[in-house]
């Protein structure tokens, strides 16, 4: 790694002071560590979770499990270095009960389609108490698929001084509609 790219530089120091962002970017121009890095500083800050009580301290909504399998290996490889962990929660990997299993043990990120954590969460598998750094990968193509009344509810539920990164390859009204439901007063 040489020096960041355009939406890196431009994320990096708007995510890591604690604002919401709203960002859009081509796909494969660099997004991913654009959050991730942010999301693993704002995790050291926080007191360690407690295994079996806790769920995560930042939690990554995307709209494939493609692209959950994708920030996951990122996520996980900067979470290790501080000694933490992250899961990935979706559809077609395992089932409910090792997901919970799983998600006991403890982990501060969760990387998941939405979806698949709302039966989680029913299902009492995690909680989303501790999180304080959302992000919403490719939220417009969780709008394209349907996911806006999913997200709504997930946000709903997670405490209201949250950090929420919105990142989306287009900006059209849509998008911006449902960014001011769910962004306190972002960063474009």
């Amino acid at each position: 790694y040489d020096s960041p790219t355009l939406v890196q530089s431009q994320t990096l120091s708007v995510a890591i002071s604690g604002h919401d962002a709203l960002i859009t970017a081509a796909t494969g121009s660099g997004k991913t560590l654009a959050y991730i890095w942010p999301m693993v500083v704002h995790i050291n800050d926080q007191p360690h979770i407690n295994p079996g009580v806790d769920g995560p301290i930042g939690l990554v909504l995307t709209p494939t499990r493609e692209l959950a399998k994708q920030v996951f290996k990122y996520a996980s490889t900067f979470i290790q270095s501080i000694g933490g962990k992250a899961m990935e929660v979706a559809g077609g990997n395992r089932g409910t009960w090792e997901l919970t299993k799983e998600l006991k043990k403890g982990c501060e990120i969760v990387v998941s389609t939405p979806g698949r954590l709302i039966d989680l969460v029913k299902k009492k598998g995690t909680n989303l108490k501790r999180v304080t750094f959302v992000v919403l990968d490719e939220a417009d193509r969780m709008l394209d698929m349907g996911f806006e009344n999913q997200v709504s509810s997930i946000l709903g539920n997670i405490r209201p001084d949250r950090q929420t990164l919105l990142l989306s390859a287009t900006f059209g009204k849509r998008v911006e509609k449902v960014a001011r439901g769910w962004l306190k007063n972002p960063v474009r």
